[in-house]
């Protein structure tokens, strides 16, 4: 099963989290869920959460 383990605000930063996150080696879809507010969900495979939290931290604090 997938999870959501962030919702994008926009689809520039959907996609630099997928590429980051497919980097590290991990399963990644993003699905558009409301177009009219640009919102688009990041999930993985339920049994990478927390391995994909903790990278996708760093990513979302970095400079």
């Amino acid at each position: 099963m997938w999870t959501v383990i962030y919702i994008a605000p926009t689809p520039k930063i959907a996609e630099r989290i997928r590429e980051k996150l497919t980097e590290e080696g991990f399963l990644v879809q993003v699905r558009a869920i409301n177009m009219t507010k640009n919102q688009f969900e990041i999930v993985v495979p339920e049994g990478e959460v927390e391995e994909v939290q903790d990278v996708l931290n760093s990513i979302l604090h970095r400079p």
